[in-house]
Protein backbone atom coordinates (compact mmCIF):
# COMPACT_ATOMS: atom_id res chain seq x y z
CA UNK A 1 0.00 0.00 0.00
CA UNK A 2 1.13 3.57 -1.22
CA UNK A 3 0.24 5.49 2.23
CA UNK A 4 0.97 8.73 1.36
CA UNK A 5 -1.86 8.17 -1.81
CA UNK A 6 -4.16 6.06 0.71
CA UNK A 7 -3.72 9.31 2.74
CA UNK A 8 -4.94 11.07 -0.01
CA UNK A 9 -7.54 9.09 -0.87
CA UNK A 10 -8.98 9.34 2.95
CA UNK A 11 -9.07 12.52 3.13
CA UNK A 12 -10.87 13.60 -0.26
CA UNK A 13 -13.20 10.83 0.88
CA UNK A 14 -13.48 12.62 4.34
CA UNK A 15 -14.05 15.82 2.54
CA UNK A 16 -16.97 15.01 -0.21
CA UNK A 17 -18.52 12.16 2.30
CA UNK A 18 -18.40 9.50 -0.68
CA UNK A 19 -16.55 7.16 -2.32
CA UNK A 20 -17.76 7.56 -5.77
CA UNK A 21 -17.23 11.56 -5.59
CA UNK A 22 -14.14 10.52 -4.46
CA UNK A 23 -13.36 8.26 -7.47
CA UNK A 24 -14.60 10.45 -10.10
CA UNK A 25 -12.40 13.83 -8.66
CA UNK A 26 -9.19 11.59 -8.36
CA UNK A 27 -10.32 9.45 -11.41
CA UNK A 28 -9.33 5.85 -9.83
CA UNK A 29 -12.19 3.10 -10.08
CA UNK A 30 -13.87 2.88 -6.65
CA UNK A 31 -13.18 -0.17 -6.15
CA UNK A 32 -9.45 1.06 -5.80
CA UNK A 33 -10.53 4.14 -3.33
CA UNK A 34 -12.63 1.42 -1.30
CA UNK A 35 -9.46 -0.61 -0.75
CA UNK A 36 -7.05 1.72 -0.53
CA UNK A 37 -9.02 3.04 2.88
CA UNK A 38 -9.92 -0.08 3.80
CA UNK A 39 -5.89 -1.01 3.86
CA UNK A 40 -5.03 2.02 6.04
CA UNK A 41 -7.66 1.03 8.83
CA UNK A 42 -6.17 -2.73 8.31
CA UNK A 43 -2.56 -0.67 9.00
CA UNK A 44 -3.85 1.16 11.54
CA UNK A 45 -5.57 -1.16 13.41
CA UNK A 46 -8.60 1.66 13.66
CA UNK A 47 -12.25 2.74 11.98
CA UNK A 48 -11.85 5.64 9.93
CA UNK A 49 -15.49 6.24 8.59
CA UNK A 50 -18.65 5.33 9.27
CA UNK A 51 -20.14 3.92 6.01
CA UNK A 52 -24.17 3.94 5.29
CA UNK A 53 -25.59 3.54 1.92
CA UNK A 54 -26.35 7.64 1.55
CA UNK A 55 -22.95 8.78 3.43
CA UNK A 56 -19.83 8.60 4.56
CA UNK A 57 -18.77 10.01 7.71
CA UNK A 58 -15.54 9.93 10.17
CA UNK A 59 -15.43 8.62 13.41
CA UNK A 60 -13.93 9.58 16.34
CA UNK A 61 -10.24 8.33 15.24
CA UNK A 62 -11.14 9.28 11.77
CA UNK A 63 -11.33 12.69 12.32
CA UNK A 64 -7.90 13.01 14.69
CA UNK A 65 -6.20 10.83 11.55
CA UNK A 66 -7.80 13.32 9.09
CA UNK A 67 -6.16 16.70 10.96
CA UNK A 68 -2.80 14.75 10.66
CA UNK A 69 -2.96 13.61 7.24
CA UNK A 70 -3.60 17.38 6.20
CA UNK A 71 -0.31 18.34 7.72
CA UNK A 72 1.80 15.38 6.46
CA UNK A 73 0.04 16.28 2.79
CA UNK A 74 0.66 19.94 2.75
CA UNK A 75 4.45 19.09 4.33
CA UNK A 76 4.97 16.59 1.30
CA UNK A 77 3.92 18.63 -1.31
CA UNK A 78 5.73 22.04 0.48
CA UNK A 79 8.89 19.60 0.46
CA UNK A 80 8.20 18.91 -3.26
CA UNK A 81 7.68 22.32 -4.56
CA UNK A 82 10.89 23.59 -2.44
CA UNK A 83 12.60 20.87 -4.61
CA UNK A 84 11.39 21.54 -7.80
CA UNK A 85 10.39 24.59 -10.58
CA UNK A 86 6.84 24.20 -9.52
CA UNK A 87 6.41 27.32 -7.56
CA UNK A 88 7.84 29.49 -10.53
CA UNK A 89 6.06 27.00 -13.46
CA UNK A 90 2.99 25.71 -11.79
CA UNK A 91 1.49 23.01 -13.47
CA UNK A 92 -1.54 20.51 -13.28
CA UNK A 93 -5.77 21.08 -13.21
CA UNK A 94 -7.14 24.02 -11.49
CA UNK A 95 -10.98 23.78 -11.17
CA UNK A 96 -12.35 27.83 -10.64
CA UNK A 97 -15.83 28.54 -10.26
CA UNK A 98 -17.01 32.21 -10.82
CA UNK A 99 -20.08 34.32 -11.42
CA UNK A 100 -21.52 34.38 -15.31
CA UNK A 101 -21.27 38.01 -16.05
CA UNK A 102 -17.81 38.62 -13.88
CA UNK A 103 -16.40 35.75 -16.08
CA UNK A 104 -17.78 36.38 -19.66
CA UNK A 105 -16.78 40.09 -18.90
CA UNK A 106 -13.77 40.36 -17.09
CA UNK A 107 -11.73 37.42 -16.29
CA UNK A 108 -12.06 35.11 -19.65
CA UNK A 109 -11.22 38.26 -21.72
CA UNK A 110 -7.82 38.61 -19.48
CA UNK A 111 -6.71 34.83 -19.63
CA UNK A 112 -4.62 35.08 -22.24
CA UNK A 113 -2.39 36.94 -19.86
CA UNK A 114 -3.01 34.03 -17.29
CA UNK A 115 -1.76 31.27 -19.57
CA UNK A 116 1.15 33.12 -21.07
CA UNK A 117 2.33 33.53 -17.15
CA UNK A 118 1.50 30.04 -16.60
CA UNK A 119 1.38 27.86 -19.28
CA UNK A 120 1.36 24.47 -17.61
CA UNK A 121 -1.88 24.85 -15.96
CA UNK A 122 -4.74 23.77 -17.19
CA UNK A 123 -8.43 25.95 -16.36
CA UNK A 124 -11.81 24.06 -15.93
CA UNK A 125 -14.03 27.91 -15.31
CA UNK A 126 -17.23 27.09 -13.78
CA UNK A 127 -19.38 29.95 -14.56
CA UNK A 128 -22.38 30.35 -12.91
CA UNK A 129 -24.50 32.66 -10.57
CA UNK A 130 -25.43 29.39 -8.34
CA UNK A 131 -23.29 28.88 -5.10
CA UNK A 132 -21.54 25.93 -5.64
CA UNK A 133 -19.93 24.09 -2.57
CA UNK A 134 -16.11 23.58 -2.58
CA UNK A 135 -15.58 21.02 -0.79
CA UNK A 136 -18.48 18.62 -2.98
CA UNK A 137 -18.16 19.72 -6.14
CA UNK A 138 -14.14 20.00 -5.83
CA UNK A 139 -13.54 23.00 -6.99
CA UNK A 140 -10.36 24.19 -5.83
CA UNK A 141 -11.42 27.94 -5.68
CA UNK A 142 -13.98 30.42 -6.56
CA UNK A 143 -14.40 34.19 -7.16
CA UNK A 144 -17.30 35.22 -5.59
CA UNK A 145 -19.38 39.01 -5.07
CA UNK A 146 -21.51 39.44 -2.06
CA UNK A 147 -20.79 38.74 1.94
CA UNK A 148 -19.27 35.67 3.10
CA UNK A 149 -21.60 33.42 4.01
CA UNK A 150 -19.57 30.29 4.77
CA UNK A 151 -17.02 31.00 7.37
CA UNK A 152 -15.79 27.85 6.53
CA UNK A 153 -13.43 28.98 3.81
CA UNK A 154 -10.40 31.54 3.32
CA UNK A 155 -11.54 35.10 1.46
CA UNK A 156 -9.20 37.11 -0.19
CA UNK A 157 -11.22 40.70 -0.56
CA UNK A 158 -10.09 41.52 -3.90
CA UNK A 159 -12.28 43.79 -5.48
CA UNK A 160 -15.91 45.72 -5.54
CA UNK A 161 -18.67 45.37 -7.70
CA UNK A 162 -21.04 48.62 -8.02
CA UNK A 163 -24.54 48.96 -9.76
CA UNK A 164 -26.52 50.81 -12.11
CA UNK A 165 -30.21 51.02 -13.05
CA UNK A 166 -30.66 51.33 -16.60
CA UNK A 167 -33.41 50.58 -19.26
CA UNK A 168 -33.03 50.51 -23.39
CA UNK A 169 -34.02 53.56 -25.10
CA UNK A 170 -37.00 51.74 -26.54
CA UNK A 171 -38.77 50.93 -23.06
CA UNK A 172 -37.92 54.75 -22.24
CA UNK A 173 -39.95 56.12 -25.26
CA UNK A 174 -42.70 53.75 -24.55
CA UNK A 175 -42.74 54.46 -20.57
CA UNK A 176 -41.22 57.32 -19.75
CA UNK A 177 -37.99 58.29 -17.52
CA UNK A 178 -38.75 57.60 -13.82
CA UNK A 179 -36.67 60.77 -11.75
CA UNK A 180 -37.00 59.27 -8.30
CA UNK A 181 -37.01 55.72 -6.66
CA UNK A 182 -40.44 55.40 -6.45
CA UNK A 183 -41.40 56.12 -9.28
CA UNK A 184 -40.50 52.68 -10.50
CA UNK A 185 -43.31 51.54 -8.87
CA UNK A 186 -45.44 52.67 -11.58
CA UNK A 187 -42.45 50.89 -13.97
CA UNK A 188 -42.00 47.42 -15.46
CA UNK A 189 -39.17 45.85 -14.00
CA UNK A 190 -36.98 43.11 -14.56
CA UNK A 191 -36.04 41.59 -11.35
CA UNK A 192 -33.39 38.66 -10.28
CA UNK A 193 -33.69 36.10 -7.83
CA UNK A 194 -31.71 34.00 -6.36
CA UNK A 195 -30.48 30.36 -7.50
CA UNK A 196 -29.87 29.09 -3.78
CA UNK A 197 -33.31 30.07 -2.18
CA UNK A 198 -35.42 31.67 -5.50
CA UNK A 199 -35.98 34.83 -3.35
CA UNK A 200 -36.22 37.73 -5.41
CA UNK A 201 -33.79 40.65 -4.55
CA UNK A 202 -34.92 43.71 -3.51
CA UNK A 203 -33.47 47.39 -5.14
CA UNK A 204 -31.77 49.28 -3.09
CA UNK A 205 -30.74 53.21 -3.65
CA UNK A 206 -29.20 56.21 -1.29
CA UNK A 207 -28.77 59.17 -1.71
CA UNK A 208 -27.37 62.22 0.79
CA UNK A 209 -28.57 59.83 3.86
CA UNK A 210 -31.61 59.07 2.35
CA UNK A 211 -32.05 55.40 2.12
CA UNK A 212 -34.75 53.48 0.39
CA UNK A 213 -35.20 50.04 -0.24
CA UNK A 214 -37.94 48.32 -2.00
CA UNK A 215 -39.81 44.98 -4.42
CA UNK A 216 -40.55 45.97 -7.29
CA UNK A 217 -43.22 45.46 -9.99
CA UNK A 218 -42.31 43.12 -13.08
CA UNK A 219 -43.41 40.59 -15.60
CA UNK A 220 -40.14 38.59 -15.42
CA UNK A 221 -37.18 37.57 -13.11
CA UNK A 222 -33.98 35.68 -13.94
CA UNK A 223 -31.60 34.35 -11.97
CA UNK A 224 -28.34 34.50 -15.22
CA UNK A 225 -26.53 38.04 -15.39
CA UNK A 226 -26.22 37.30 -19.27
CA UNK A 227 -29.51 36.79 -19.73
CA UNK A 228 -30.49 39.51 -17.02
CA UNK A 229 -29.06 42.20 -19.28
CA UNK A 230 -30.25 40.59 -22.66
CA UNK A 231 -33.64 41.11 -20.98
CA UNK A 232 -32.65 45.23 -20.54
CA UNK A 233 -31.71 45.20 -23.77
CA UNK A 234 -34.83 43.43 -25.64
CA UNK A 235 -36.79 46.43 -23.62
CA UNK A 236 -38.69 44.29 -21.16
CA UNK A 237 -38.63 46.45 -18.18
CA UNK A 238 -36.20 48.78 -15.87
CA UNK A 239 -32.67 46.55 -14.62
CA UNK A 240 -30.65 46.97 -11.72
CA UNK A 241 -27.46 45.37 -12.99
CA UNK A 242 -23.24 45.36 -12.39
CA UNK A 243 -21.69 48.54 -14.21
CA UNK A 244 -19.20 46.30 -15.78
CA UNK A 245 -22.01 44.42 -17.68
CA UNK A 246 -23.69 48.03 -18.50
CA UNK A 247 -20.80 50.23 -19.52
CA UNK A 248 -20.42 49.44 -23.26
CA UNK A 249 -24.48 49.17 -23.41
CA UNK A 250 -24.83 52.31 -22.10
CA UNK A 251 -21.24 54.26 -24.13
CA UNK A 252 -22.97 52.68 -27.36
CA UNK A 253 -26.35 53.94 -26.60
CA UNK A 254 -28.39 50.34 -26.52
CA UNK A 255 -29.09 51.05 -22.52
CA UNK A 256 -29.59 54.58 -20.40
CA UNK A 257 -28.30 55.15 -16.90
CA UNK A 258 -31.23 56.31 -14.48
CA UNK A 259 -31.24 58.13 -11.47
CA UNK A 260 -27.66 58.88 -11.45
CA UNK A 261 -27.62 61.01 -8.16
CA UNK A 262 -28.73 57.33 -6.60
CA UNK A 263 -26.20 55.27 -5.40
CA UNK A 264 -27.15 51.71 -4.93
CA UNK A 265 -25.31 49.19 -1.94
CA UNK A 266 -21.89 48.08 -3.55
CA UNK A 267 -21.12 44.28 -3.02
CA UNK A 268 -17.23 42.96 -2.24
CA UNK A 269 -15.61 40.36 -4.12
CA UNK A 270 -13.37 37.61 -2.32
CA UNK A 271 -11.37 34.82 -4.20
CA UNK A 272 -12.55 31.46 -1.85
CA UNK A 273 -10.23 28.17 -0.87
CA UNK A 274 -11.35 25.73 1.51
CA UNK A 275 -9.12 26.39 4.83
CA UNK A 276 -8.53 22.76 4.96
CA UNK A 277 -6.55 22.14 1.82
CA UNK A 278 -2.89 23.19 1.43
CA UNK A 279 -2.63 26.53 -0.91
CA UNK A 280 -0.84 24.69 -3.86
CA UNK A 281 1.39 26.70 -5.87
CA UNK A 282 -1.05 26.94 -8.77
CA UNK A 283 -4.26 27.58 -6.38
CA UNK A 284 -1.86 31.02 -5.43
CA UNK A 285 -1.28 32.05 -8.60
CA UNK A 286 -4.49 32.14 -9.43
CA UNK A 287 -5.39 34.23 -6.72
CA UNK A 288 -2.58 36.51 -7.17
CA UNK A 289 -3.33 37.16 -10.85
CA UNK A 290 -7.50 37.68 -10.00
CA UNK A 291 -5.45 40.29 -7.44
CA UNK A 292 -4.05 41.92 -9.89
CA UNK A 293 -6.60 41.74 -12.79
CA UNK A 294 -8.91 43.88 -10.38
CA UNK A 295 -6.47 46.22 -9.00
CA UNK A 296 -5.92 47.56 -12.48
CA UNK A 297 -9.78 47.11 -13.63
CA UNK A 298 -11.57 50.89 -13.61
CA UNK A 299 -15.04 48.95 -12.55
CA UNK A 300 -13.58 46.37 -10.12
CA UNK A 301 -10.71 47.91 -7.84
CA UNK A 302 -11.40 48.14 -4.34
CA UNK A 303 -12.99 51.84 -3.62
CA UNK A 304 -13.99 52.04 -7.03
CA UNK A 305 -17.44 53.78 -7.61
CA UNK A 306 -19.80 53.45 -10.76
CA UNK A 307 -17.99 54.55 -13.36
CA UNK A 308 -20.13 56.01 -16.08
CA UNK A 309 -22.38 58.34 -14.29
CA UNK A 310 -21.31 61.46 -16.66
CA UNK A 311 -21.30 59.42 -19.53
CA UNK A 312 -24.99 57.85 -18.91
CA UNK A 313 -26.21 61.24 -18.59
CA UNK A 314 -24.96 62.36 -21.77
CA UNK A 315 -26.21 59.43 -23.52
Amino acid sequence: MNKLQAMEVFVQVADTGSFTRTAEMLNMPKASVSTLVQALETSLAAKLLHRTTRLVTVTSDGAAYYERCIRILSDVRDAEESLSRTRLNPSGRLRVDTPTGLSSEILVPALPDFFERYPDITLELGSTDRTVDLIEEGVDCAVRGGPLLDTSLIARRVGVINFVTAASPAYLARHGRPTHPNDLLQHRCVNYFSAKNGKVSDWDFNRDGERIAIPLPGAIALNDSNAYVTAGLAGLGIIQMTDYLLLRHVQEGRMVQLLPDWSSDPLPVHVLYPQNRHLSAKVRVFVEWVSELFANHPQMRLGARPAFAEQAQAA
